[in-house]
């Protein structure tokens, strides 16, 4: 085979001009914010900026699923669980009656709701969690909460010893992220979902020792 520098030297200055040609790799990021910005519109009570991400929620689309550096999870945690709001009157548990109400409740927060205030919304815990012993339809993305006060000891929520627990338990349905920065359980107070009072009456029906579900076997 005869060898040809000019023309070796002539197709090697045409492969580094098409690599020099080669245009960047696309911002797959930002060309997502666009199709859903473009795909999406406000329609009654359901408005564009619910796709706006926070640090946290921006931070755990990025990894992609994958575990976020202990130095980054443990500041958003710590974040999230300074901004948790408790009662002002300092009372953490109202009637669990009205708790499994909001608990078997899936409705809230679409746009054809006529309203945004919290009342109607339902806390659809039976989708994730297994709560009460009657209930047999159930998920298991979440740990069971049967039992959840019984198993934890509380036999009087007024005590100082149980409010530790109860205040856990406030800050993990108020922002689950205060613990697990990239939680899938729903913010239900951080993002208005649920009220204080709503989150009472569920706070009631996994830790008041009255409720059925903290009722011995």
């Amino acid at each position: 085979m005869n060898f040809h520098p000019k023309k070796t030297l002539t197709l090697a200055a045409v492969v580094l001009a098409g690599c020099a040609a080669t245009p960047p790799a696309p911002d797959y990021d930002a060309l997502t914010a666009q199709m859903l910005a473009e795909s999406f519109r406000d329609e009654g009570i359901a408005k564009l900026d619910r796709l706006k991400q926070d640090a946290g929620t921006a931070a755990c689309s990025q990894a992609l699923g994958g575990k976020l550096p202990d130095e980054q999870a443990t500041a958003l945690a710590q974040a999230a669980l300074k901004a948790v709001r408790f009662p002002a009157d300092g009372k953490l548990l109202g009637d669990w009656r009205e708790g499994e109400k909001l608990a078997q409740n899936g409705r809230g927060m679409t746009w054809t709701d006529k309203s945004a205030a919290p009342a109607a919304n339902g806390g659809n815990c039976y989708n994730c969690h297994q709560i009460s012993k009657q209930e047999i339809s159930f998920g298991t993305i979440g740990p069971s909460l049967y039992q959840y006060g019984r198993l934890r000891g509380i036999t009087d929520p007024d005590s100082p010893i149980a409010r530790p627990i109860l205040e856990y338990t406030w800050a993990k349905i108020w922002n689950p992220r205060s613990y697990n920065a990239c939680s899938d359980m729903p913010r239900f107070g951080h993002t208005g979902v649920l009220d204080e009072q709503q989150i009472k009456h569920l706070m009631a029906l996994i830790l008041d020792p009255k409720s059925p579900v903290n009722a011995a076997d």
